[in-house]
């Protein structure tokens, strides 16, 4: 090794993985970190009180347990997929603030699955509703 270059460092151990109840406990406790997390966002606050209204409505407006879970299920995904935007969004700005093309194609993506995901649940809904209330 020549004189003027740093000494490598040498790698760092990876902590142990936690196992069994542990794991569980520290998995909860991260979920639940990510969902404060995801309170801090504007449109994840909207999508939670609009669950807090919808998810409730899903038992009246569903006739059976597959149209109730349909509904159900519509309103948690746009919150998951709002989540997982949310987090694309993160990483794309702890890389850095500067513009980039693939930056702003993964905000664009993570977008647009939102998107997909609010079109998909106002459509289940509306459907759920004009079969109820339309006939």
């Amino acid at each position: 090794m020549h004189p003027t270059e740093p000494e490598p460092t040498p790698p760092t151990s990876p902590r142990p993985k936690p196992t069994g109840w542990i794991r569980l406990w520290y998995a909860a406790r991260h979920s639940l970190d990510g969902l404060r997390a995801g309170w801090r966002e504007p449109a994840f606050r909207q999508e939670a009180l609009a669950a807090a209204l919808l998810l409730p409505a899903a038992f009246w407006l569903g006739r059976t347990w597959v149209e109730i879970a349909l509904l159900v299920g519509v309103v948690l995904l746009v919150m998951v997929v709002e989540l997982l935007n949310t987090a694309v969004e993160s990483v794309v700005d702890r890389v850095g603030p500067q513009w980039h093309a693939l930056s702003k194609r993964a905000k664009d993506l993570g977008s647009a699955a939102v998107l997909l995901a609010l079109l998909l649940c106002v459509g289940v809904w509306s459907a759920a509703l004009w079969s109820r209330l339309g006939h």
